[in-house]
Formats: C-alpha cells, structure tokens, sequence
C-alpha cells in the first residue's frame, strides 16, 4: 500500500514543499519541512495534526522552500523531535546556516499568532472581535538552539542503503530501507529512494540532470562523469515516482551552462562599463555557492586579460549575515562538489608542495631570510591550503554596519545579496540603495513564487514586471532577454519591525499560553507521563547548573506544547495571575500553604515536586558531543567564529578585560581585526616587511590593505536593538520609484523540459505523481507523460499519472495479482526455500490440475456419521445446514503436482536459474576477507581478490567476474583456480540462486 498527500507544492505558486508518504502498516514518512516568505502558521496545521503518526522526516535540499519550516516545527509542535530525521552532511550543514540567517534577518519568521488561535479572547477585547489581529510574535529560536536542531539529524552518505530507526508513537517499520542519491540544484541535494515490501518509491523534486560549475548532476545515469546511457538499476522502474513539475514548460538556453554563464557576465560586464551597479538576489545557503564560484573565477581570469580596465576598478560583494559559515562548511565538504573542481585544486596543491623543498633548501643555505623572502612564502603557503571557496576578490559582508558603508559608496560594484524573495535579508535594502539610478542592474536568477497573501513581495512584483515587459518586446518583434527598464515604476515594500507588547497585549498573550497549556494537561490521561508547565520549566531550569543550550534542548524537546517552548526563556517575566499557576502557586508564591484541590484532576491533585536533573545516567558522565567537534564542524554565532574557543564578545559594562585588549583599543589605528588579531599590530608587521621589500611590493599591499579595510568593522558599531519577552510586529508600508533595469539569467539549476521529456519514459515509473510546480505546467506536463509512457509500453492508453493538490490523497499502491494453489505432498518435500531480505523464495516447475477440492468430500462424511449419532431436531437442523451439490456452485482448486516422468524430459530445459537478490562489493569483501582471501578495492565498482579476480557491478547491477582466463601455470593455476570459484560459490550464496525442477 502507498498513499500519498502533498501537504503543501502541488498546483500551487508557493514554492514551499511538504509531502506525506503512508506505506502499508501505518507507516508515514515526512519528506521536507518546507515554507515560504509569507511564514503563515496556518499552513502548518495540517502538518501539525500529522506529527504524532509520523515515522521518520526527510529532508532533500537546504533551501527554504524545503526546509524552512524545521526549526519552527522543532520549537513550537509538540513531540516533533522525538522523529528522527535523515539528510545528507551538506543539507545539515548549510541548512543550519540558512536558517540561523533567516531568524536575525526578519521578525515574520518566529510567526504571528493567527486570529483564530486568539478568538476565545474576543469576549473580553473588542478589538479581537472585530478581526483586528494584534501581531503577536511566538517566540523565536536562538542560533543556539537552531544548531542544537540540526545536530539531532541523522547524516547520511550518498548510494549506502540504511535502515531508520522509527519515532517512540511509529509502528514497526518492518524492513524499510532509505537511500539517499544526488539531485544536483544544491550542495548534497537528494534523491530519496525507499524500499517497503513490493513498494520501490523514487522521491525526486528539485533535481536537475545538468552539470554546473560547482554542483553535480542527478544520478539518473550513474551521476557525473558516468556517462551512462541508461538509468541505474535502484532507480529504474520503481513502482511510484514523485516528480516536481516546476520548470516543465521551460526551454534550456542553447549552448548550455557556457551559454548561461556568459549571458550573465555579459549583463554584468554592460552594466558596470557604464559605472553601474549590479544586484544578484541569491538564496544565502545553496544556489549561492554556484555564483560566488563563478564570478569569484571571472575576476580572477579578467583582472589580468585584455578587459582588465573595466573589470580592475569594480569590487564584489556577498552580503548575508551568516556567509562565513557558509562557505567555512562549503570548504570542508569538498567531496561533495564536481569532481573538476577537487581536480583543480589539487593539481594546484601539488605544484606548491613540489616547489617547497627547494625553497627551504634556499632558505637554509642562506640563513635567516630577508623580508621579501618571508612575503614570498607567506603567499606560497596561502597557495597551498587554497580551496575554492578561498576568495580573493569577494568580500563576505555580515553586518548592516559594513553594508551600509558599502552602499554610500558610488563606485560601481556587483553584490550577491540574500534573499531571491527580497521579503528578508540586506537585499531589500541594496534595492532602496540603488532603485534611483538608470545605470543599475537587478538580475533575476530564479522564478520569483507566490506566498498567496493579499500584498506581492517585492520579488514577485519585480518578476511579474518582467515577464509582462519582456511579453510587450516580443510583441513588438524586439529580441527577448534584453535589459527590461523600471522607468518610475512605483513599488511598494513591507517593512516589519519587533515592538514590545503594551496595554491589553499583554493579556493577551497570556490567556493565548494559558489556554495552550490547560489544553495540554487536558489531552493528557492521568495514567500518562505529565508534561512540564510553565513554572516547571522555570524551576528546571533554575535548579541545574552548567547547563548548555543543546543539553536543555535534548531535555525539553518533544515534552511540551507550543507554550513550554515559548515560557522556556520569557515565562519567568510575565506577570502570571493565580488562576494560571495553577497548584504551581505552592512553589511560586510566598506565605501560600493552601489549595483546594477539590474537582481537580491529573497533576492539580498532587503536591507539585520538581525532580533535580541528573547530570549522568546509568553508563556514567554525559558526553557533549560538541566538545570534541572539528574546527569546520563547529558553528558561527551571530557571525562571529568559535573554533578559538569561546565566543569573543563586545566587552560590556562591569566586565573584566585583558590588558591586551585595552592597549589595542587605545591609540588610533588599532582596530580589532574580525578574527580576533590586532589591526594596528599586522599594519605594523606589514610596514616592517614593505620596507624591506620592493617598491611595487609594497603598492601591492597598500591597495590589498584598502581592500579589505572596506570589508572590516569599525572602532565601534551599536549592537541592534532586542526586545527582552514577547514582542509583535509593526508592518509599514512604504512605495518606492524604481528606475534601474532588470533582466533574467536562469541560475536555478533545474530540470527543463528536455530532461523530462527524455529521462522519464528511461525511468519507466509504473506510476508517477507530479507535485511542486503551478497549476497549467503541472497539467500540461501530465498530459505529455500520459503520452510518452504509453507509448514506450506500447499500449494505446497512457500510464497511471496523478496530479494532486494539495491536501488530497492519492492512492498509488502497486498493482499485483496473487492466485491461490494447493501444492500436493510430494512436491512439498521437493521444495527448496532461500531467504532474500527476510522472505522466503523458492521457484517451482509443477503440473496443474483443475479438480474440485477434496475438502468437499470429506464434510460430507463428516456430517453422514454425525447424523447417525443424533436424532430429533439436532438431526434435521444439522443436516439442513449441509450444502447440498445441486444447491451450489462446485468449487475447483488449482492442484500443483509433481510433473510425470514422461513429462520431465521436455521441461527441463525451461527451467532456467534465477538469481534473486542485490550484492554488495563491500558485503562480498568482507565475506572474501572472513574466508581468508586478500580483498580490495581498484577504482570504482572493481573489487579485487587474492590480486587475480576482479569482481566489477555496472550500474545497470549486472555482475562481471575476471579470472584472467587462468593463464597461470603449474600450482599458479589451482590456486587461481581455486579462488575463482570461491569467489563465484560466495556470489551466489549471496544471491539465492533459485530454480525449478
């Protein structure tokens, strides 16, 4: 059994994906959390009536349309992190990031508490009552607990089968196997295959078969550099495939990815000739990675060709508040990215550590050297340890204060800026910078999506501009894809900003979490586990000691409803009445020794006792994993890098300093540099060096120093202001007069129509179900499917296609057909049964018999000698109930014999071996290596045993053994020979050979 409800992404302009996968036993899978600009929390009721049924999450990319919702879900829904969750390292990783960035840069991610959540208080505020909502914000996660979140998510690696371990509420997964393959569009980006009994599901949304400069292709055909004409065997015909639909009807720039690069450095290069500057709206995360490589390599390439003026002058920017960490995890997960770009780089390690041993011969021979000589090695050695994501002309700007000293610049520039949405992040404000002056660029890299509320973001509005001029030009017999100008167009944009809750507010807020919390003592039986209140978690809390972040959170998540997660770190300041504390006022009040506990059920029943927390358990101390993290494994706090040890904080107030940090922050100059060494200091060290050094050396480092200094922080910069307690949102609404121009490179990394049209009749999906894309692409995508598969199946009418919306279940279980035999005695005795994944398998070669059943007779004489044992009633009334055979049908049960001898002879050769069954190199070596045979791996797919025989797996799972065609001589010969078969006897001992006859 497989059904399937898209929760949200089905026939909808909303980017945001959620779908729901129920399997046969009750098992349901989550595949992504996603959700778009609007953070509407209403769209996450669905998900959260299904979070006590789910199994396991999976996660496919780390964009928000995929999972933006996560931490959101983690703090605010009950028992949502007891679900284990599955993703690739990279999705993890800058998933972590994305979202850290997403809840310092807007206030709409914590979410307003919907209208209908606070109707009950309409009776005592008017205002309520007539539908004017107060925007009162939940409370949102800090970086902390956000990277608590996404340590719980289990890693996974690509193309390694794995067995979930399933939530405490999920029934038995019995045998469910994940797996998890490249999808291209993102850093880790995933196809997720799942195994369940006759259920081959293929989950794939967002992937893209193309080769980029940065990322991978889809391993549809073996992934990049395969090659592969057909698709692998793990995903080849499977029983359902869900596909996205987005991009269907849109036609691949000719020339391919060259072709696209250069239509985009085109548009950059017009524009900053003309002393313009370039905006490049980006996610802060995933697709980013890909421009930043790009235009980081063009610099590099055009500050010494033949355009050098033009490009010399220009400087690049990427403006994100989390963009160091992003690209420090992008540095470390090099085994993810196109393998030409690992190439590169060690081709580029290799010439620096060739060249080292002479130098420091040198080096000796001449004793201490010179200042020059230092310089030289000083950028050797950044050769050697450069990765791609090493930038020498892209400046990482994290905080408003350096991009709003980039803004008051008027030189031309190109900045990379989060988000694509321009709903958050600083590429709002590089709108507001730039939107008067003609000569500037906006380059729209993706489909803008609709949140569907009332007012367009500014990235919708911007991209249906677009696509209505560049209509217009082509009605006008213009040639399309050429600079589109705003010409006064009037915009308007959405300010939101965080206040503190006044007045009535206040109460508000307070019967909105004391009716969440007396909803969940009510849900609660009395025989079951107590969630905490909120005075628990206050006093929790105040009795433990050196309690980190993650140790709290792996405490509290998955106990309390949205009104413990949100009391964790403002209860303790609201100003709680005594009907609210419930029997909690015992501990909370002073001089109260008295309750009435008359009528009250469950915990208000009960002395109220807080347990002290132990900081071990039964096997000894608690181990904190982030103890013994990586360097590059360790997170960014509010931008600021940890992997020295503690998080260097502003000195505040009362707070004692290093002597150190008082005499750097005494005389001019001496400017703390972002990493925590001394401005003035390094200034001073270069000014030694330059002096030693050549005149054009120190040129160089003079305009490298200015350089930089733009990117750096100033003597002091205010830190923003932050609302201690429950706060609200203030939304303005401001126009704005646009007058630079806009074009569109399409930089999503997508499939089109191409790939769609050629890799699904290859996938041959026995159903397919289409999600994630809009209304008239998703129709029209499924009308050419219907076509093409039933076309290569050669039958006149089309496969079984689905188009849901959202929230309708689509039943696409496998089609079977099961008969029903009797198998005689003697051909029982003849079987010969193997188990294959916990079934058992055998193949039989039989005669079959169409006679009626023997149970038939046999009742009938039953019944005969019963009836000679009663008389009377009982008699009649027995024998009334005994069918007789003119009163029904007669009953013929298919027998399957034993075949005569006669017969034997001319089926034997029909009965051919049948190899049922999947091996694995890595299974076969260790059964090789347990049998006392040398085994190891040469190159990819290719095992090698005893250095003779060669044991190779195509993607197609054909397996291929070389024994050299036993060339050797003498004892050689049986010995090879010996291994030979060895090595075939465990293949099929592995594989359950099985035959009839």
């Amino acid at each position: 059994m497989f059904n399937f409800t898209p929760l949200l992404g089905a026939q909808s302009t909303s980017p945001a994906s959620q779908s729901l996968l129920e399997l046969d036993g009750g098992i349901k899978i989550l595949v992504d959390v996603g959700w778009d600009e609007g953070f509407d929390p209403e769209k996450l009721k669905e998900l959260e009536r299904q979070i006590s049924t789910l199994s396991i999450i999976l996660l496919t990319h780390a964009t928000s349309a995929h999972i933006a919702a996560f931490t959101h879900c983690c703090k605010h829904f009950p028992q949502f992190t007891t679900i284990p969750v599955y993703a690739t390292i990279p999705v993890i990783s800058l998933g972590r990031t994305l979202l850290q960035d997403l809840y310092a840069s807007t206030p709409l991610a914590s979410s307003i508490i919907p209208t209908s959540s606070l109707s009950e208080s309409a009776y005592s505020f008017p205002a309520i009552r007539e539908g004017d909502n107060p925007n009162i914000l939940l409370q949102p996660p800090t970086a902390e607990e956000i990277a608590g979140y996404f340590n719980r998510i289990n890693p996974l690696k690509y193309s390694q089968p794995h067995q979930p371990i399933p939530s405490p509420f999920s029934p038995p997964l019995n045998g469910l196997s994940i797996t998890a393959y490249s999808a291209g569009h993102t850093l880790g980006g995933t196809i997720w295959h799942i195994q369940h009994g006759l259920e081959s599901i293929v989950y794939a949304v967002d992937w893209n078969q193309a080769r980029e400069n940065v990322l991978t292709g889809a391993a549809w055909l073996g992934g990049s550099g395969a090659g592969g004409a057909e698709i692998i065997e793990q995903l080849r015909r499977p029983t359902a495939l869900v596909c996205s639909s987005k991009g269907a009807e849109r036609v691949a720039v000719p020339g391919g990815r060259k072709n696209r690069d250069d239509l985009l450095l085109s548009a950059i290069k017009r524009t900053i000739a003309q002393g313009g500057t370039v905006l490049i709206p980006s996610d802060s995360s995933a697709r980013v990675l890909e421009l930043a490589y790009l235009l980081e390599q063009t610099w590099r390439t055009e500050i010494s060709g033949p355009h050098a003026d033009t490009f010399k002058g220009v400087k690049l920017y990427l403006a994100s508040r989390n963009c160091g960490a992003t690209m420090r995890y992008a540095r470390s997960m090099l085994e993810w990215v196109d393998e030409g770009i690992v190439r590169e780089m060690e081709e580029a390690g290799g010439v620096g550590r060739q060249s080292q041993p002479s130098h420091n011969r040198t080096n000796s021979q001449q004793g201490p050297g010179t200042a020059s000589r230092r310089q030289d090695q000083k950028k050797q050695d950044q050769r050697e340890t450069q990765t791609p994501f090493d930038f020498k002309h892209l400046k990482l700007l994290e905080r408003r204060s350096q991009v709003t000293r980039m803004l008051a610049s008027s030189a031309p520039r190109v900045i990379l800026a989060s988000d694509t949405s321009l709903e958050w992040g600083f590429s709002k404000e590089v709108v507001r910078s730039i939107a008067d002056d003609a000569r500037n660029l906006v380059i729209l890299t993706d489909r803008v999506g609709d949140h569907g509320k009332a007012e367009k973001g500014l990235g919708r509005f911007l991209w249906e501009l677009f696509e209505e001029r560049s209509n217009d030009m082509i009605d006008a017999g213009e040639e399309p894809g050429q600079f589109i100008k705003c010409e006064g167009t009037v915009a308007g944009i959405r300010e939101v900003q965080t206040a503190p809750l006044v007045g009535n507010e206040m109460s508000i807020y307070q019967q909105y979490l004391a009716r969440r919390r007396q909803l969940q003592n009510t849900l609660q039986t009395d025989g079951g586990t107590t969630l905490e209140t909120s005075a628990d978690v206050v006093d929790d809390a105040s009795s433990s000691t050196s309690t980190t972040s993650n140790d709290s959170d792996a405490e509290h998540q998955g106990k309390a409803l949205n009104v413990s997660a949100a009391l964790s770190h403002s209860r303790h300041k609201l100003g709680l009445s005594d009907a609210e504390l419930g029997i909690d006022i015992l501990l909370r009040r002073k001089g109260i020794h008295d309750y009435d506990v008359r009528g009250k059920k469950g915990r208000e029943k009960t002395f109220p006792f807080v347990a002290k927390r132990r900081r071990g358990d039964e096997f000894g101390d608690v181990i904190r994993p982030e103890e013994y993290l990586r360097a590059e494994e360790r997170d960014e706090v509010d931008g600021q890098d940890m992997r020295d040890g503690a998080m260097k904080n502003e000195t505040t107030l009362g707070q004692k300093r290093k002597w150190d940090d008082v005499v750097t922050r005494g005389g001019p100059g001496a400017r703390r540099m972002s990493k925590g060494t001394n401005k003035g200091r390094k200034s001073n060290a270069g000014n030694e060096e330059g002096n030693a050094a050549k005149d054009a050396g120190g040129k160089q480092q003079a305009a490298e120093s200015s350089e930089a200094s733009d990117s750096e922080e100033s003597d002091y910069e205010p830190a923003e202001a932050t609302i201690e307690g429950p706060s609200k949102a203030v939304v303005k609404q401001e126009t704005l007069r646009l007058n630079f121009r806009i074009t569109y490179v399409d930089f999503s990394g997508l499939h089109d129509k191409q790939d769609l049209r050629m890799l699904i009749p290859l996938i041959r999906p026995r159903k397919l179900i289409l999600v994630g894309g809009e209304e008239q692409e998703t129709l029209a995508l499924a009308e050419d499917c219907r076509t093409m598969l039933g076309a290569k199946a050669g039958e006149g009418i089309g496969a079984d296609v689905y188009t849901p919306v959202v929230g309708k279940l689509v039943d696409a279980s496998v089609d079977t057909n099961a008969w029903t035999v009797k198998l005689t005695r003697s051909l029982v005795k003849r079987l010969v049964w193997q188990n294959v994944k916990g079934l058992g398998v055998v193949a039989l070669t039989g005669r079959l018999d169409a006679t009626p059943a023997d149970g038939d007779d046999s009742l009938q004489e039953n019944v005969k000698k019963k009836l000679k044992m009663i008389k009377g009633e009982d008699a009649a009334a027995l024998e009334s109930e005994v069918p007789k055979q003119t009163d029904r049908e007669i009953k013929v049960t298919p027998i399957l014999d034993v075949i005569p001898a006669n017969m034997a002879a001319a089926t034997r050769s029909v009965a051919q071996p049948l190899h049922v069954g999947d091996l694995r190199l890595a299974d076969l070596r260790k059964l090789m290596q347990a049998s006392g045979h040398t085994a190891e791996f040469r190159g990819e797919g290719t095992l090698l045993i005893d250095g003779a025989v060669a044991v190779r797996k195509s993607g197609t799972g054909k397996i291929e053994v070389d024994g050299g065609g036993f060339t050797a001589t003498g004892s050689g010969s049986r010995e090879l020979e010996g291994t030979f078969y060895a090595v075939k006897r465990k293949i099929y001992e592995g594989l359950a050979v099985v035959a009839g006859g």
